[in-house]
């Protein structure tokens, strides 16, 4: 093992769209762990949409990282050295580190990773905390029905993917929004999904979905905001629900603009529009991860992980999810099993 770990900080705020000025990879010492900690080599880390917010000097849910400060998130590593009874060196774990090399990490904090369930990245992706988020989302807020027309934006993405796949599961119909053929393909043929619509390519979203979905919308999971959901809130159901999960379009705008007044449309039908924060199910974590984790394993719940390579690339990474580069979860892979 090195004594040299690299790590990523915040080098300045952004302004509008991020750019690779925004990071510095500096080098440090490899931590030692206290009692009660583990030494962890970063296999892989995530990168997430919502870490934009994490960029601003703003209060928000997710506390902003400061000017200077290493950068964190999911990740899965391999122990290699345990002051915790109930891990030792070799044990490969998921939980919350940094955009670095090596990490010391509470072993109350993390949880096992069984590659025998699936490949390590998928647990930061359909087993990790998008999977999770899909499952309370869709299934807590958006309260699907058998027969019910649920509509996701970013469909292709980590979450919606696995939402799009739980809804069918509960007797759905559901419509897709991606942003290239190659994502839709994937989630009519490979996921399942009765209709996807490639909004690069389409001029008129609400005639689109008036075709995709016929019927209306039932329940509309939103990853994105901005004039999808425009014209999503024009197809609401009598009773719809709305779980505003993210809203990506509108994540590097220095000021959002103001769109369609949309509130009027949800009187007639009377649907409720909810956000959600995934850390509200936290006690219930458990049941999430075993579902997902029978299904994944089973192969009933597909999943999918886009996968950049060297710690030197993190930022890349995290830029391209902004340009819609990945398929399913961006993730990076930051060593081998054999530590190379």
């Amino acid at each position: 093992m090195t004594d040299t770990n690299r790590e990523w900080v915040l080098a300045e705020r952004p302004t509008g769209e991020p750019d690779e000025d925004c990071f510095e990879l500096r080098e440090t010492d490899v931590p030692s762990p206290a009692p009660g900690e583990l030494l962890v080599r970063t296999r892989y880390l995530s990168v997430d949409p919502y870490m934009r917010g994490r960029m601003r000097d703003a209060e928000s849910y997710a506390e902003p990282w400061a000017v200077g400060d290493p950068l964190n998130g999911g990740v899965v590593g391999e122990v290699v050295e345990s002051e915790h009874d109930a891990y030792e060196a070799g044990d490969l774990v998921t939980g919350e580190g940094r955009w670095a090399d090596y990490a010391a990490l509470d072993a109350a904090d993390v949880a096992p990773v069984d590659p025998a369930v699936a490949a390590p990245e998928a647990y930061l992706g359909a087993l990790g905390m998008p999977g999770r988020t899909a499952y309370f989302g869709l299934l807590e807020v958006g309260e699907p029905k058998p027969g019910d027309t649920v509509v996701v934006s970013g469909a292709a993405g980590a979450v919606g993917s696995v939402v799009g796949q739980i809804a069918k599961r509960n007797g759905c119909r559901v419509v897709g929004f991606a942003g290239s053929d190659e994502k839709t393909d994937w989630l009519t043929d490979d996921l399942g999904f009765d209709a996807a619509i490639n909004y690069e390519t389409t001029d008129d979203y609400r005639a689109a979905l008036e075709s995709a979905a016929p019927d209306g919308v039932d329940v509309y999971f939103d990853n994105v905001g901005g004039p999808i959901t425009d014209a999503v809130f024009t197809q609401l159901n009598l009773d719809a629900r709305v779980a505003v999960c993210g809203q990506i379009a509108h994540y590097n705008d220095e000021e959002v603009p103001t769109g369609p007044r949309k509130l009027p449309q949800l009187i007639p039908v009377r649907a409720r529009v909810e956000g959600l924060l995934v850390g509200d199910f936290a006690s219930r974590f458990g049941e999430a991860s075993e579902r997902l984790g029978r299904w994944v394993a089973s192969g009933e719940l597909k999943h999918r992980e886009t996968v950049v390579d060297g710690l030197e690339n993190a930022p890349d990474a995290f830029l391209g999810l902004f340009a819609g580069d990945n398929i399913g979860k961006q993730v990076v892979r930051v060593s081998s099993p054999d530590g190379e």
